[in-house]
């Protein structure tokens, strides 16, 4: 592979480009982690809502099965499957995955500890989605192979806090010594020339790759990543100690409303379900539900295939180092 971007992180993967998609619940079906995969990066199943019913929880081990066999028919590259860790018991899910020969496992939301030796046995590597040194520390004492550092201008769940990508990367590339990943505000090849700039090995990505053909969403929730501005997002949930950025809407006004006012958990929990938010990704009804979405929706302008998308990242990264070159000659 003579045109690479060469990190620990494609070394370890066996990617091209250290370009890591999201694991994107109800989103990341086969079609959209093949298109990746074979576009050089990394793609994801997730294993929320890829479902039948895709009402927002997670599939039966024989829909995960039979996705991550689709998927190994569609690309001989790598590919990863995503683990919400605390929604529901997971053990199941993940042996089928496995089973069916998923070479990496995305582990999130949750104490990933008791499931790393069970991937690493099946000789699966295994990437934990983090925010801040601290959890990078704990998931690297837990067998992690690598690790995904979420800032504060990413799309769905975030960390607790407010820190930005900016600063969180250099700070939890110092705290261990196995690779990171920058993920929040991310959607160009600028964007990873900076990540790999602060000392990560790659990005994870995901509202970039949710506005693709490829991705399981209603053309609505696309055309809308395409034209909205930074200041079009919202942090919902901050009450239920979950934090997530989602699109403005007036079903996500009510959401904020109703936590301003101090309303109670059991109030606000059925207006955050799944469910509300496979109305907005599923039928594109943006404004009754809620769909995920990072600050990186400045930078999108258009809706494209994957392989598009990370063929102008890399472009895009090639002509910043040359750019930065000719600075510092």
């Amino acid at each position: 592979m003579t045109d690479t971007i060469r990190t620990r992180v494609t070394e370890l993967l066996g990617i091209r480009y250290p370009i890591v998609q999201g694991g994107l619940a109800r989103v990341a079906t086969a079609e959209l982690a093949a298109a990746v995969s074979n576009a050089g990066g990394l793609g994801q199943i997730a294993s929320a809502g890829i479902g039948a019913e895709r009402s927002g929880g997670l599939c039966t081990p024989a829909e995960l099965r039979a996705e991550v066999l689709r998927c190994k028919a569609l690309t001989d590259k790598p590919f990863g499957v995503n683990f919400p860790i605390g929604r529901s018991p997971i053990e199941a899910l993940l042996e089928a995955a496995l089973e069916a020969g998923a070479p990496v496992i995305a582990l999130t939301a949750g104490n990933p500890a008791p499931h790393i030796p069970r991937c690493k046995a099946a000789g699966a590597k295994v990437l934990v989605l983090i925010a801040g040194p601290e959890l990078a520390k704990k998931a690297e004492a837990a067998g992690a192979d690598m690790v995904a550092t979420v800032g504060y201008e990413g799309g769905g769940h975030l960390g607790r806090g407010d820190e930005t990508t900016m600063v969180m990367v250099p700070r939890t590339v110092a705290a261990v010594k196995i690779p990171v990943l920058a993920s929040g505000g991310i959607a160009s090849g600028a964007g990873m020339l900076a990540a790999l700039a602060l000392g990560a090995e790659g990005v994870e990505m995901g509202t970039r790759f949710v506005a693709t053909t490829e991705a399981r969403a209603h053309a609505n929730y696309k055309n809308a990543l395409a034209t909205a501005k930074p200041e079009d997002t919202r942090v919902i949930k901050r009450t239920l100690g979950m934090p997530g950025r989602s699109l403005d809407s007036g079903h996500v006004r009510a959401i904020l409303a109703a936590e301003a006012a101090g309303a109670p958990k059991e109030v606000i929990l059925p207006m955050v379900l799944g469910a509300m938010n496979a109305l907005g990704t599923d039928q594109g009804e943006l404004e009754q539900g809620f769909v995920w979405a990072g600050q990186c929706v400045g930078l999108i302008e258009d809706v494209v295939p994957a392989g598009e998308v990370i063929a102008r990242m890399v472009a895009e990264a090639r002509a910043g180092l040359a750019r930065l070159g000719s600075a510092f000659g």
